[in-house]
């Protein structure tokens, strides 16, 4: 029989539930693209895109379809036995000081992991309703959280490094860097979609264990997708390379890597063309710095000399190679101007106006400049990163944008239930009227929450990839590429050997493992990392303030 007179506090953390996974979305799934947009892979709307497939497949298709009610065994449930109703508050607390935290963390430009805040928020409430807590060093324990904040960068940051250090060694700083990269960059493309196999069959929460499934059976199927992928980089991608990069046709885009052999035609038949006189590949290296914005004139006019070295470093670049944009500026507009200065004099009521307004509450998440940057510090930061070839870069966004979506798909499929998990405990105990430890995740509960995921970061996503994106170091392609797939191996790796390790944690720590292999320190804008980091420091006790007051107010409140 449920427990009816509770059905508040389930009404309550549904919205808290709901809350907290659009937070997990405007925070988390920024972690997975920030790179990309920082490098001009891909634009914020269509990493708006991206992100809800990639996260709502991961949640959906490969997300845990039994949630622990206790994320990772923090707190003792057995403070709750014989009480349902009590389980229920501490769940709708715990979730209350998740969404809070997470909200106001996305707010603040703090990029956090989502796993440390319910953690925190969950030893709040163990504390509050005098629960026991695991400080000890074992599997999820508060220790092995705190030691996370150095084992995940550490260990992101080498495999990165690792990555980019082939990259650079081996291709961009070989005598001929774009004829290497051509004959390179199937096996990158394979290796990217093994990675992927490889997390689907053994990792998802959906996945059996790697002795249950067979390590044969494993290594099969990671072969042959290495395989499938490396002929389809050679039937399709191969040829529209050698069109856009090779030809020079400007009138070649993404969508055309369907027509994959007839592209080696002399004048193959083309669909939707672009301007043939356009660029083939833009500058991934044009200066992000906005001197027009909010910098002084003292500022501007120190930063002339960064400035121009900068330039220097890519004119003779440009002169070898006429597929580069200009690296002239072209100022953004933000969506305040872009969507409500034109109608700002009409009446409130006027459709026009209510148009704007629409336009702008619908739209200004994805619109808005995540690249450029006020500081002559960071100018002078990104500045010190090597240039290479664009059209070597240019060859690596394909394999960027598909670490990605890996990182986003196992961002879906593992954290959605940092959200979901309180809820899920309150509903079952509801429906059950006793304490539930092991409870089955409804499916539509994985879909609206995979939606959220999605929602959150179209609409507020765009705080933490500013903070994560090209304010740390110069981005480009290439080091995207190794930073996501650096931080991708990390999460795998680590999940096999049970360390603990947050998704935000890798790819800060790949992010500075790229960016030291400038061989310069100064490459790396340290302020902005020293942020980043006390935003992990702040995350469990804020989190676990909020939850265990909420848990201690409501567990002492006077009543007639």
């Amino acid at each position: 029989m449920a427990l009816v007179k509770y059905d508040w506090i389930l009404a309550l953390i549904t919205i808290f539930f709901c809350v907290s996974s659009f937070g997990n979305g405007a925070n988390d799934v920024a972690n997975s693209y920030a790179t990309s947009v920082a490098a001009r892979t891909l634009t914020m709307p269509q990493v708006g895109f991206l992100s809800a497939i990639t996260e709502f497949v991961g949640a959906v298709a490969l997300g845990n379809r039994v949630t622990n009610t206790i994320k990772n065994g923090i707190i003792s449930i057995k403070r709750f036995d014989g009480n349902p109703g009590s389980l229920m508050l501490a769940m709708a607390c715990a979730e209350f000081g998740n969404a809070v935290w997470l909200m106001t963390a996305t707010t603040l430009g703090f990029p956090v992991s989502t796993t440390q805040t319910i953690v925190g928020s969950l030893i709040g409430v163990g504390i509050a309703a005098d629960s026991d807590v695991t400080w000890a060093w074992k599997t999820g324990s508060v220790s092995q959280v705190a030691a996370s904040w150095a084992v995940a960068p550490c260990l992101a940051g080498c495999f990165a490094a690792l990555v980019f250090a082939t990259i650079k060694f081996g291709i961009l700083e070989r005598k001929d860097p774009f004829n290497i990269a051509m004959k390179a960059i199937p096996f990158y493309l394979a290796f990217t979609g093994a990675i992927l196999a490889l997390f689907i069959v053994v990792e998802a929460p959906t996945a059996p264990s790697l002795e249950e499934f067979g390590a044969g059976k494993a290594v099969g199927i990671v072969l042959g997708v290495f395989f499938g992928v490396l002929a389809v980089a050679y039937i399709f991608f191969m040829p529209y390379f050698h069109r856009r990069l090779v030809k020079q046709d400007a009138r070649i885009k993404f969508y055309h890597i369907p027509l994959g052999p007839m592209l080696w035609k002399d004048d193959p038949y083309i669909y939707w063309p672009a301007k043939a006189d356009g660029p083939a590949v833009i500058d991934y290296y044009k200066s992000a710095h906005d001197q027009d914005s909010t910098d002084t004139l003292e500022n501007a006019s120190n930063s002339g000399s960064d400035r121009d070295a900068t330039t220097a470093d890519t004119s003779a670049l440009e002169k070898a190679n006429p597929l580069v944009v200009p690296t002239s500026r072209t100022r953004i507009i933000e969506p305040e101007e872009r969507f409500l200065a034109p109608t700002k004099d009409l009446p409130l009521a006027h459709p026009s106006r209510l148009w704007s307004w629409t336009k702008y509450l619908l739209l200004q998440g994805v619109t808005r400049d995540c690249v450029s940057h006020t500081s002559a510090h960071l100018q002078d930061t990104h500045a010190r990163a090597k240039r290479y070839d664009n059209r070597v870069e240019h060859l690596y966004t394909y394999a960027q944008v598909a670490s990605a979506m890996l990182m986003s798909i196992a961002h879906g499929s593992n954290d959605v239930a940092n959200a979901i998990g309180p809820w899920a405990a309150a509903y079952s105990t509801y429906k059950a009227n006793a304490v539930a430890t092991k409870v089955p995740t409804p499916v539509w509960a994985l879909v609206v929450a995979g939606l959220l995921l999605g929602a959150g970061f179209w609409f507020f996503g765009f705080k933490i990839v500013r903070a994560m994106g090209n304010r740390i170091t110069q981005l480009s392609p290439s080091r995207g590429f190794s930073m996501e797939l650096g931080a991708a191996i990390t999460v795998l790796l680590a999940s096999r050997l049970g360390l603990p390790v947050s998704t935000t944690q890798c790819v800060t720590g790949a992010t500075v493992g790229v960016a030291l292999m400038n061989f310069d320190v100064r490459a790396v804008n340290w302020r902005q990392v020293a942020f980043i980091f006390s935003g992990w420091i702040l995350t469990l006790p804020c989190a676990g303030l909020i939850g265990g007051l909420a848990m201690g107010m409501a567990l002492n409140t006077p009543h007639l």
